[in-house]
């Protein structure tokens, strides 16, 4: 295995024991000759991950209290990584619920500025995410991917450098919620008018009805997530690629219009 993979396995491993609570929040990690000889890698690619896992927030490190773990609370909600090890290690409610209330702080507000500012290309990439929604609904493909780009879209759109920045670090908390829609029987079927209505407020220029159909798309996916958890369904992993959405079944004799 190459190093670089290495310590990406290794990074992965030890993040996990960390979200999992294997590791406490308080608590030192074993120390690096423990972790070279159970993870059966070198110091170098230990050292390497502990440092990856400092700047996540995970860790903390300082002479004589050692390498320790900390509080949830100071973990890098924004960072991939750490989205990906708590999916894989199960969605809690709370992680949700912030993940709502982070789309309905940040998104309105930005989906306001892309009404007034938005350029012709912007417009033409946030229409080619939309059609591409469209064409995984009613051929099957990649919805999720297709679904994020629109989203991301709205949020370049805006033309603020740290909401640009921002939009990258949320793409897998958005994912998340995307992925679920999809769980939902016709989620995406359902969804699709709603999107449409934010970009054309987009392209119409009108901040407040943009505004208000953005708020409604985030209210029906905060319904989704909360049908997804009272079912006891297992939710998915951004850990993983999307799912592609299944191409709807052609009733047999049916004709073309």
């Amino acid at each position: 295995m190459a190093i670089k993979n290495m310590l990406g396995h290794t990074l992965d491993l030890l993040g996990e024991a960390i979200v999992s609570g294997h590791y406490a929040p308080g608590s030192a990690i074993p120390p690096e000759t423990i972790l070279c000889t159970e993870l059966g890698v070198s110091r170098t690619v230990v050292r390497e991950a502990v440092k990856s896992l400092v700047a996540k927030g995970l860790l903390s490190t300082g002479p004589k209290v050692g390498t320790r773990v900390l509080l949830s609370d100071q973990w890098n909600w924004f960072d991939p990584d750490v989205v990906a090890w708590q999916s894989k290690m199960g969605l809690t409610r709370e992680f949700l619920r912030d993940l709502q209330d982070l789309r309905r702080v940040v998104e309105p507000a930005a989906v306001r500025l892309a009404a007034e500012r938005a350029t012709p290309q912007d417009l033409a990439d946030i229409e080619a995410a939309y059609a591409g929604m469209k064409h995984a609904i009613e051929f099957g493909g990649d919805y999720v991917t297709h679904d994020l780009l629109f989203h991301q879209g709205l949020l370049k759109a805006c033309h603020n450098r740290m909401v640009v920045q921002m939009s990258k670090a949320i793409g897998a908390l958005l994912r998340t919620s995307f992925e679920i829609t999809t769980t939902k029987p016709n989620g995406t079927a359902i969804s699709l008018p709603l999107h449409r209505a934010v970009l054309d407020a987009v392209i119409a220029r009108a901040p407040d009805k943009a505004e208000r159909a953005v708020l409604k798309l985030i209210d029906s996916a905060r319904e989704d997530i909360e049908m997804v958890l009272l079912s006891k369904k297992k939710l998915p992993s951004v850990a993983h690629p999307a799912s592609a959405l299944r191409a709807p079944k052609v009733t047999r004799g049916s004709a073309s219009p």
